[in-house]
């Protein structure tokens, strides 16, 4: 809890609550593709206790382009994490699928590295137009 005893320190506890906010729409735990296309009503459970609801279309596009043993891999939603201190987007990545949807939606190979991917904001724009119910913003 903030205290006037170390401003730096309540400051860093309001901004820490206001993301705790911001981001309570981020899913409890995510669904592999797999998962999600056996589902009459593919959904994961949200932090606030929401439903977050995908489009079969969208999950049929993504079975379609990457291999069927990805399927199991690839955890939905992709989250891309916006780091305000640089403006950067970088979206996790244990095994590099999600680097390799990516590159196959914006027409250009990404640089998987450190279990990550760093997107431009330009590039965000036409992942999200085509993934819109499968990658959400997580604010860091």
């Amino acid at each position: 809890m903030p205290t006037d005893n170390d401003p730096d320190k309540a400051l860093e506890g309001y901004l820490i609550d206001e993301l705790k906010s911001v981001n309570a729409h981020v899913p409890r735990k995510r669904r592999s593709l797999n998962e999600l296309l056996a589902m009459n009503d593919p959904h994961v459970l949200c932090s606030d206790g929401t439903e977050h609801h995908f489009r079969k279309k969208e999950l049929a596009y993504l079975s379609e382009i990457i291999e069927q043993d990805e399927s199991d891999l690839l955890l939905l939603p992709i989250i891309l994490e916006v780091r305000s201190e640089h403006g950067d987007i970088t979206i996790q990545s244990r095994h590099g699928i999600e680097a390799k949807v990516i590159s196959k939606i914006i027409g250009m190979p990404l640089l998987f590295r450190d279990n990550s991917v760093k997107v431009f904001r330009s590039q965000i724009n036409a992942l999200r137009s085509v993934l819109k119910t499968t990658s959400q913003y997580v604010f860091i």
